[in-house]
């Protein structure tokens, strides 16, 4: 299963799809599903080899990833929806956006890119994803993404490794390709201490878009959406009940605003 709801909301206005980062699953977003406005309901993408889908082959290169997300997506997209993606998943929703606009099916209400500059401007990061294991660790432990005791740990890292590796060559194999502007608004969010992504970088995104662009800097370095979640939320909070309220009427017919306070 691709798409995995963390909370049922019957009746919700706009649906969040959201794309982790390399080696991350759905639980990265559990508490967003709780704290996030009433009339949004929370998903997850959940790439093979982990999780419930621990014994399925890894995926090495984003395309077919890109086609089999969207394979899983158009028969959710009978209502609003908006994506999210932090550094890898950034990517993939991009990418997971223009498939369906080739395919013809609905546009995102929204686009949120985060941790993650624009795909035409080159990474300044060199690949890591053929390293040695202990070179690769060192590269994590590096990023600061996972914590120290799991990096320590042998037997943890023998069920990581694999996949988290087949993430990062996903990502450092992607090539983007020129194709016609999204139509949705684009908003970026990045980390004021992220080493690996500039401001500069995620202004970047505004080429992508025929529509609104908006930057959101916070605290933190490439993980600050964990590390100021609280923060990180409120803001996304603020910009989902901005998408909510340009759905046009027509799209609300099972959406009883009450339930939430949107005017």
């Amino acid at each position: 299963m691709w798409i995995r709801c963390l909370k049922k909301r019957p009746g919700a206005l706009l649906r969040l799809f959201c794309f982790p980062y390399a080696g991350a699953g759905p639980t990265l977003f559990n508490s967003w599903a709780s704290a996030l406005p009433e009339m949004v309901e929370v998903s997850a993408v959940q790439l093979p080899g982990r999780g419930s889908r621990l014994n399925e082959p890894l995926c090495r290169r984003l395309d077919p990833m890109v086609d089999s997300i969207c394979a899983a997506l158009v028969p959710d997209l009978n209502s609003p929806f908006a994506l999210f993606g932090h550094s890898m998943g950034a990517i993939l929703a991009f990418e997971v956006t223009r498939a369906l606009a080739a395919r013809s099916a609905k546009a995102p209400a929204h686009l949120f890119m985060s941790g993650r500059g624009a795909p035409h401007i080159p990474s300044k990061s060199r690949p890591c994803f053929d390293l040695s294991d202990d070179e690769f660790i060192a590269e994590l432990d590096r990023l600061n993404g996972i914590p120290k005791e799991l990096l320590n740990s042998r037997e943890i890292m023998s069920i990581v490794l694999p996949f988290v590796r087949a993430d990062f060559e996903a990502t450092e194999t992607y090539e983007f390709h020129a194709a016609p502007r999204v139509k949705s608004p684009i908003t970026a969010f990045g980390g004021i201490g992220d080493r690996h992504v500039s401001r500069e970088a995620l202004e970047g995104w505004k080429d992508h878009t025929d529509s609104s662009f908006k930057l959101r800097m916070f605290p933190g370095d490439h993980f600050f959406i964990q590390s100021m979640e609280k923060l990180f939320l409120r803001m996304l909070y603020e910009d989902l009940l901005q998408t909510c309220r340009g759905i046009p009427p027509s799209d609300r017919s099972e959406y009883h605003p009450s339930r939430s306070g949107l005017v």
